[in-house]
């Protein structure tokens, strides 16, 4: 169980979250103000009768903004949860879904998917395409995840090192078809490539979030119930199985739920890198490394920075947009190489 502590954290994680979420839908070329947020809700649920927003105002904030911050936080809660997931299961903190493979083998299956797939696509209209592209993302995610993992296995353990340098060639190995892809494409078909390989939220809407939704909501439901088994694993295999745990079964599992939230952010968003990789960190250095709650605090605090990464996207060089991948890139870097020095030197003690 929880301690108490761990609430707290987890409160003021929310809290943050909701302030994010709230600067996200205000600020943009329509600017909304807070109390005219509140007159939009309170109106609409019919709390108040009183209408203090314009009709442009609303559709904004409900037809773009709002559906665009919701994926926000679905997608950095999916991805910072898998991330944090499958580092307390291979006990690194450098394992991540983009370093093992599992964002490249999404994005070539959803590739695979536009390229060859577009007249049925089309044919299956907008519902059912949006499926289609989140099950062969997460196809492709869950077959380069077992193929790394098997290739790191040696005499029943995984080789950390072994999944690292794995992990690297499958991503080399998927991004390479990927390109070739690019280079067979139509101009329709490379332009959704692009949004692929840079990561964007632009083009979320109600229908993408609900394509989403059952992907993503399972995964980041299920996963912090499995934080006490993850800290079993953290003291070795052999003494978690002394201990009652499955571990092949935790394993499995942790594998299955990890791909299926990345392959479904992957096929509406596109590959959004380091997310995965430096929030669960920030909630190790910053309250341990305790996965009962580095589970659910990545969860809660992925979702607060994908949505200002987001924001930043969109409001920095506008009215043109960045792709948040470069934006979650550029701030991701610094804190990974910082983590592979603080590796290095641990290693060096």
């Amino acid at each position: 169980m929880i301690v108490k502590n761990h609430s707290y954290i987890l409160i003021g994680l929310s809290v943050l979250l909701l302030l994010v979420v709230i600067a996200s839908i205000c600020i943009g070329a329509v600017h909304i103000q807070v109390n005219q947020l509140w007159s939009m809700i309170s109106y609409h649920i019919g709390l108040s009768d009183k209408a203090e927003f314009t009709t442009q105002q609303f559709a904004v904030m409900f037809n773009l903004r709002l559906p665009r911050v919701v994926s926000g936080v679905l997608i950095g809660a999916a991805l910072a949860v898998a991330g944090s997931a499958i580092q307390g299961l291979f006990r690194n903190p450098l394992a991540e879904p983009g370093l093992i493979g599992i964002s490249s083998g999404a994005t070539l299956f959803a590739a695979l998917t536009i390229v060859f797939g577009g007249k049925l696509l089309t044919l299956m209209g907008s519902t059912y395409s949006y499926y289609m592209l989140s099950v062969s993302a997460f196809i492709g995610a869950f077959i380069t995840t077992l193929a790394v993992y098997k290739l790191a296995m040696r005499n029943g353990r995984t080789m950390i090192t072994a999944l690292l340098l794995t992990g690297i060639a499958i991503n080399a190995l998927a991004f390479s078809f990927t390109g070739l892809l690019t280079y067979i494409s139509t101009d329709e078909q490379l332009r959704n490539l692009t949004f692929w390989s840079l990561g964007s939220l632009g083009g979320s809407s109600w229908l993408s979030v609900g394509s989403i939704l059952p992907f993503i909501l399972i995964p980041v439901l299920v996963l912090p119930f499995m934080g006490k088994s993850l800290n079993a694993i953290a003291l070795g295999e052999t003494q978690a199985g002394h201990m009652g745990f499955n571990v092949n079964k935790i394993k499995r599992a942790v594998l299955l739920l990890a791909t299926m939230s990345v392959g479904a952010s992957v096929a509406v968003a596109g590959i959004i890198s380091f997310v995965g990789l430096v929030v669960p960190h920030i909630i190790r250095i910053g309250f341990g490394a305790d996965n009962r709650l580095v589970i659910p605090g990545s969860a809660i605090l992925g979702a607060a920075m994908l949505t200002l990464a987001d924001l930043a996207s969109r409001t920095v060089v506008a009215p043109t947009e960045l792709p948040i991948g470069i934006v979650t890139a550029l701030a991701g870097s610094p804190v990974f190489i910082y983590m592979i020095n603080a590796q290095i030197k641990k290693q060096q003690v």
